[in-house]
């Protein structure tokens, strides 16, 4: 592998948009900010047509890059961000039948009866995801490729995924921490694409004996202006009493943000209602514990799925990560990578050849890297509505979204 795609590689995976095709969100690279504008689709491209650049000043063959951008495109198709693996889950229908399993039990057995059969109140709930088309633009006039080196024309490359990688991550988050269904038209037929929980009238399916109506909610509000025990401890309840739990093979992963985390790091048990102590990972800097005794049990390691673990409350791992917003903390059951637990789902086109980032060739053959276009289509939508929960941090008032989430 060349110095070339290593560099491309470090960069994780997922973009916005500019203006070819009909229906698509569209942004250039200048009016991002990446880069200079190089010309713009006003000026038009190459100007001077007798005037063929192939390679770049310091000795790069033009096509000989794009090949490799392609090559770089494919593989970055193949690596997920960790956090967005452990939120989602792939699918490719705009509507998709997830069951929800509820329990059966056993019965006094009679001398000559029959034992029943298992009538299982297996039921299905019809999830929606969005679809929309993204696309970038690098447009390159034949001026700019007399004078630029590889180097350049790589780090607009590079800016491009980048700029992918924002856009998927930025949706995955706006759509967990979004209380509010949403309307997504698909081909003149409007679906609905549901949040976690929200009191909307839903009816979530009993579990383990315990019932709920159509005022439960996965939105919470602490009630403090500070984090406490007891904002975990509920969370930890609101997901085990829908059967998230490790014994069912779901993993309980608390994501909050340094500030938060930092409180958190002093929880100890009997003190201000906690129930458990935070215990820190193995690797975390050494702390000194009052009265410490000793420790009763094992700690966790220091990394989940790729995620850095700070430490353990109860059942749960606390990841600190700078993208959670401060004053929200969220408790996601997942069972893995891409598992079907996760509580979202990103959709992609029913076309495996339309799926993932695609670059795409600009209108000379010849030299197709010139007015290239980078292409994705994907959606998401809540796919497990009991698999996370999410509670703001404050004193009073309803819930609210984040405000960098609140347009995603």
């Amino acid at each position: 592998m060349s110095d070339t795609m290593s560099r491309f590689l470090s960069y994780a995976p997922f973009a916005t948009a500019s203006t070819p095709m009909p229906g698509h969100e569209l942004v250039d690279l200048g009016a991002l900010g990446f880069i200079p504008s190089l010309g713009g689709a006003e000026r038009g491209y190459n100007v001077e047509a007798d005037t063929l650049i192939t390679q770049t000043t310091d000795g790069r063959d033009l096509n000989s890059l794009w090949e490799e951008f392609r090559t770089v495109v494919g593989m970055h198709n193949e690596k997920r961000q960790t956090l967005i693996d452990l939120l989602t889950f792939p699918v490719q229908n705009v509507i998709e039948d997830v069951p929800q399993i509820g329990g059966d039990d056993f019965e006094e057995a009679s001398e000559f009866g029959v034992p029943k059969g298992i009538r299982s109140s297996l039921t299905y709930f019809s999830m929606g995801y969005d679809f929309k088309w993204y696309d970038l633009a690098a447009r390159f006039t034949w001026k700019f490729l007399a004078e630029a080196s590889a180097q350049q024309v790589e780090s607009i490359h590079q800016s491009a995924l980048e700029a992918d990688n924002r856009l998927i991550f930025r949706k995955v988050m706006g759509t967990l921490f979004r209380n509010t269904n949403r309307a997504a038209n698909i081909k003149g037929q409007n679906y609905t694409v549901y949040a976690l929980y929200n009191a909307d009238g839903t009816v979530p399916p009993e579990y383990a004996g315990n019932t709920f109506d159509g005022t439960h909610s996965h939105y919470l509000v602490s009630g403090a202006a500070a984090i406490d025990p007891g904002d975990l401890e509920e969370s930890i309840e609101h997901l085990r009493h829908h059967g998230y739990s490790a014994a069912n093979g779901t993993d309980l992963v608390f994501l909050m943000n340094e500030t938060e985390a930092r409180v958190v790091r002093n929880f100890r048990a009997g003190t201000n209602g906690a129930t458990y102590d935070f215990v820190p990972a193995v690797g975390s800097p050494a702390m000194i514990v009052p009265n410490q005794q000793g420790l009763i049990g094992a700690q966790t390691g220091d990394s989940y799925k790729g995620l850095t673990v700070i430490g353990s409350y109860g059942p749960a791992r606390i990841v600190a990560e700078d993208y959670i917003p401060s004053g929200y903390v969220v408790l996601l059951g997942t069972g893995g990578a891409a598992n079907l637990q996760n509580p979202i789902g990103i959709r992609e086109h029913a076309n495996t050849g339309l799926r993932g980032l695609r670059l795409i060739a600009g209108d000379r053959a010849a030299y197709p890297l010139v007015n290239s276009y980078y292409n994705r289509g994907f959606g998401t939508g809540i796919r497990q509505r009991g698999g996370a929960v999410v509670t703001q941090i404050k004193a009073s008032g309803g819930y609210t979204i984040p405000t960098a989430y609140q347009n995603a």
